[in-house]
């Protein structure tokens, strides 16, 4: 059998792709189809099911979920690297996922909440354990790095959206034409299908790679480390226990926007304090920390771009929902549908993209990472700038008027063009950049960005209300000038970044050559 980094029968990819392809496809079928269902079914009244939550706390709580998903991922990554592997956690996080859609599936049953926020609590830890590793095995099938890494996160980018396509579709329409728990049981089993293709694949397809976590030379030491992590995720879970039975008693009262608020306060502390402790205390040399660097200004773009782009579960959803036109015909469309476009659009786009990074270069156009972000900042601003137009619209009627679906259509084109250009080139980024012990907790860091942008997505997307009509045109102007603003500084960033890479990378040669002289 050929290695699987060298193996190439999946487009021209390791074969050790297709099962992280199908894996993540799976997962994230699973959430993209649980997620837009959230903030409906919190917000339905009493007798539609639902728990007839206000706007507000329903996208507040979908938004704390959503972040609590992607902020897992830092000690996700922590406890692949230090403990368990990345095959290994990959494997618990697939069947903490799984239990936590049948708490969710469930809980109607049960008549209580509890189950359903229950279910919720697993599917991020399960998330946390999955999503960073699942990422950084695919940058372990290209030792050799370049474009055909990027290429191959555009591929595996493209099974993202085939499983959130098909999640949403599915999904959606189960859970808003049949019955809530109908879409969230379709979701789960969605997970289970991708549990077992990782546990009956990997072996055959991936080889070795991500067996086992990096271990330290001293086994004494390696002891020592492994029983801290131990009696970390130990004191972790009794913390998140507590607090569980405290919220489920009354003892501590919670309400969504607030925790929201100072949670965004924490993971930017979160963020600060962890890129402080790698540059003084990381042991890096020089071009190491300027990696970094790097990485930290990525990390703040992509903060604000998911600020805007994750509204698609919250505003942009409700606003399909109460101000699209839906009918046609005598087909009323499902408004967690719209979200199918981003989906349909990534699909169909990110084998192109795929082909413009690989051959740019032969081209002598070679854009680096922030240049690459830059243009995707200044796509989402306009595809927010057309959902400011469609809101005015709305305003101006006083509500009476439903603009076209097109508005949301090309709204999510742009957004999609925007995304292609920073998610699977941060993706590639991270493992590229990452020093090698870092790659695990700097892959979670990527997805603190993300954790970042969507609370802030949560908290500001239920401002679209027929009650308060004056609130839509407000988010929307200040989602597009945030986005631009950046856009703006990122592109003046790039030029001085991009020299400062490349003489780092000659740096590299150098000592690799003088390596190499030295052997012989």
């Amino acid at each position: 059998m050929s290695e699987p980094t060298t193996s190439k029968g999946f487009f021209g990819h390791p074969w050790g792709l297709s099962t992280l392809f199908l894996t993540e496809m799976w997962e994230r079928f699973s959430y993209y189809g649980l997620r837009p269902l959230l903030v409906l079914y919190m917000s339905a009244a009493l007798l539609d099911g639902g728990f007839g939550f206000e706007r507000t706390e329903a996208s507040a709580i979908v938004g704390i979920y959503a972040a609590s998903v992607y902020l897992a991922s830092l000690p996700g990554g922590w406890i692949a690297d230090r403990l368990l592997g990345l095959r290994t956690s990959i494997l618990y996080g697939a069947f903490l996922i799984s239990a936590g859609h049948i708490s969710i599936g469930v809980s109607s049953f049960a008549n209580s909440k509890l189950p359903f926020f229950l279910g919720l609590i697993l599917i991020v830890l399960g998330t946390g354990m999955l999503k960073p590793n699942i990422s950084a095995i695919v940058g372990d099938l290209y030792p050799e790095g370049g474009a055909r890494r990027d290429a191959g996160f555009s591929i595996f980018y493209m099974g993202i959206n085939l499983g959130a396509l098909l999640g949403q579709f599915i999904a959606g329409y189960l859970g808003e034409g049949v019955g809530w728990h109908w879409g969230f049981g379709a979701a789960g089993v969605g997970m289970l299908i991708g549990c077992a293709v990782f546990a009956l694949r990997a072996k055959s397809t991936l080889g070795d790679i991500g067996l086992h976590p990096t271990k330290l030379a001293d086994p004494i030491q390696q002891a020592k480390r492994e029983n801290q992590v131990k009696l970390a995720i130990a004191g972790g879970l009794i913390l998140l226990a507590l607090v569980i039975i405290l919220a489920a008693t009354g003892i501590l009262p919670l309400t969504a926007s607030v925790v929201g608020k100072y949670m965004t306060y924490i993971l930017i502390g979160i963020a600060v304090a962890f890129f402080a402790y790698v540059f003084l205390f990381g042991g890096l040399n020089g071009d190491e920390k300027k990696r970094v660097l790097i990485i930290l200004v990525l990390f703040i773009a992509a903060a604000i771009f998911w600020s805007a782009f994750e509204q698609a579960p919250t505003s942009l959803n409700l606003f399909a929902k109460d101000f699209t036109e839906r009918q046609f015909g005598s087909f009323t469309m499902p408004a967690t549908w719209f979200q199918l476009f981003n989906s349909f659009f990534i699909i169909a786009l990110a084998p192109v993209f795929a082909w413009i990074w690989v051959a740019l270069p032969k081209m002598g156009f070679d854009l680096s990472s922030p240049a690459k972000f830059a243009v995707g900042l200044g796509v989402t601003a306009l595809g927010f700038l057309i959902m400011l137009f469609a809101a005015n619209i709305v305003v101006s009627s006083n509500g009476a008027v439903k603009v076209s679906a097109f508005w949301l259509i090309f709204s999510y084109l742009f957004q999609t063009v925007g995304e292609l250009c920073i998610s699977p080139v941060g993706l590639s980024s991270m493992t590229k950049l990452s020093p090698r012990r870092y790659v695990g907790q700097m892959m979670g860091i990527w997805f603190l960005a993300a954790s970042v942008g969507n609370l802030i997505g949560g908290l500001v997307g239920g401002h679209v209300d027929p009650e308060k009509l004056d609130q839509m045109p407000q988010l929307f102007t200040m989602t597009t000038a945030s986005l631009a603003i950046s856009a703006v500084v990122l592109g003046l960033l790039a030029i001085p970044i991009a020299r400062m890479m490349r003489n780092v990378d000659e740096h590299e040669k150098e000592i690799a050559n003088e390596g190499e002289t030295a052997t012989v």
